[in-house]
């Protein structure tokens, strides 16, 4: 049951276990991504995976999954606006 009709939803352990085990990989991946020479690549894809296993934590662990549209675009809405906030802290840091 999805929170549009008001109900609870219950993740069950096997589909968190996934998760977490994806969250798993993710990391070992993003350490074998700074070991391997990448230039100015290797931010760009340590940065790409940490989006993807934050977005795995809220979609799954904090249930963003099962709420509605709207709720789910205003998290959207809120973390880009953030990512601007912080990718224009990097434009005053590199200019200065």
């Amino acid at each position: 049951m999805t929170s549009d009709t008001g109900g609870h939803h219950i993740v069950g352990y096997g589909k968190l276990t996934l998760v977490w085990l994806a969250l798993l990989l993710l990391t070992a991946l993003t350490v074998l991504v700074t070991r391997v020479e990448l230039g100015g690549y290797k931010v760009a894809g340590a940065l790409a995976i940490a989006c993807l296993k934050s977005g795995l934590v809220i979609a799954f662990f904090m249930h963003m999954k099962y709420e509605g549209r709207l709720l789910r675009w205003l998290l959207f809405v809120a973390l880009t606006i953030l990512a601007i906030f912080i990718g224009l802290t990097f434009f005053d840091v590199l200019y200065r």
